[in-house]
């Protein structure tokens, strides 16, 4: 291999998934400083791979020119054209793998993620129920690289900056208070803390007038619900539409804490090194999706003793009868002095 590799890995979705990989990414190029990397993912993640100014990024328009499998020839043909060494795929889909079939006739090694579907299977099984921890997606993305001779060793700190703050918040947040981001929502019912619940946590942030919530989401819905907390409670402040993805980010890289459900958001907040506490519903951290490098006392979890077969599910897709309120059995109170912990 030449003195200055080209590395091109392939992660174009989820959020979460997308932001685990910064902390890998970084790690690798502060080993590897003669490393050329070249990411390609969906133009919506740009922002995140821009926390890495040694990448170069690609975006893939999986929706135009690159659509399907004359697209995906045509998008291996304008990558191999850039020298690329080797194909880390740390998505390992039917999208990537076909890429990975046509870099093979350019002469290119892959190597894949091992996203380890029978042991996950195994953890979320209903009956006999056996618990372990499972490899996190961050060593699942190291190992891609492992396999590509690259070693990496994940328990090294890795360094973040905090950026500028966008305008808005420059001009809402002015008094000298702490700032806690609340996410509370996820893709699934089974991950997301019951609102009227998690309506209880941000009140008692609120009275307080120690700090500043500022509340992340999306959608006309999300947002409805979301502007409703914010004419109720002081210091609250709903950022939903009113900043760009990228100034989504610059705002959580200046959080002093991120409350979050088993979701994007808390992957975002840890790769600034900001303290993330999540809470777990049908999904459990031993399936390899906590923060990265935050503390397992940060990871809230149900009462596992009244409800004995949890987890029940990878994604949170999965339901089961009896299950359904299985976050009630973690208090708002719980969750606040979580926070507050963390904040002293």
């Amino acid at each position: 291999m030449k003195p200055s590799p080209h590395i091109l890995v392939i992660r174009l979705s989820a959020m979460g998934d997308v932001a685990m990989t910064v902390p890998v990414l970084q790690r690798l190029v502060k080993t590897y400083p003669n490393i050329k990397l070249t990411v390609l993912t969906k133009p919506f993640f740009r922002p995140i791979f821009e926390e890495l100014p040694q990448a170069n990024i690609i975006t893939a328009d999986i929706k135009g020119k690159h659509k399907g499998f004359l697209g995906l020839w045509k998008l291996s043909r304008e990558l191999a054209s850039a020298n690329i060494d080797a194909v880390a795929d740390l998505h390992n889909v039917l999208r990537s793998k076909i890429l990975r079939f046509f870099f093979f006739f350019f002469r290119i090694k892959s190597a894949s993620i091992n996203k380890g579907r029978k042991e996950k299977k195994e953890l979320t099984k209903l009956s006999p129920k056996s618990i372990r921890p499972l490899k996190t997606t961050h060593q699942r993305y190291a190992e891609v690289f492992s396999k590509l001779g690259y070693f990496i060793d994940l328990s090294i700190p890795f360094q973040s900056t905090k950026h500028a703050l966008p305008q808005l918040l420059k001009e809402e947040l002015k008094q000298p208070r702490k700032w806690i981001g609340i996410a509370p929502f996820a893709a699934h019912s089974t991950k997301m803390y019951p609102l009227d619940l998690m309506e209880k946590v941000i009140a008692q942030l609120a009275e307080s007038n120690a700090y500043e919530v500022l509340l992340f989401g999306g959608g006309k819905q999300e947002k409805a619900h979301l502007d409703s907390l914010e004419r109720k409670y002081k210091h609250v402040l709903n950022l939903v539409g009113k900043l760009s993805f990228k100034e989504e980010l610059q705002a959580v890289s200046n959080l002093d804490v991120m409350l979050s459900m088993d979701s994007g958001n808390g992957h975002l907040a840890a790769m600034y090194n900001v303290p993330v506490v999540t809470v777990w519903g049908a999904t459990h951290p031993y399936a390899g999706f906590a923060p990265f490098q935050q503390p397992t006392e940060n990871q809230l979890l149900p009462d596992l003793k009244k409800y004995p077969l949890l987890p029940t599910s990878i994604y949170g897709n999965k339901e089961v009868v009896g299950y359904e309120e299985v976050m009630r059995s973690i208090s708002p109170e719980k969750i606040v002095a979580t926070i507050e912990k963390v904040l002293r």
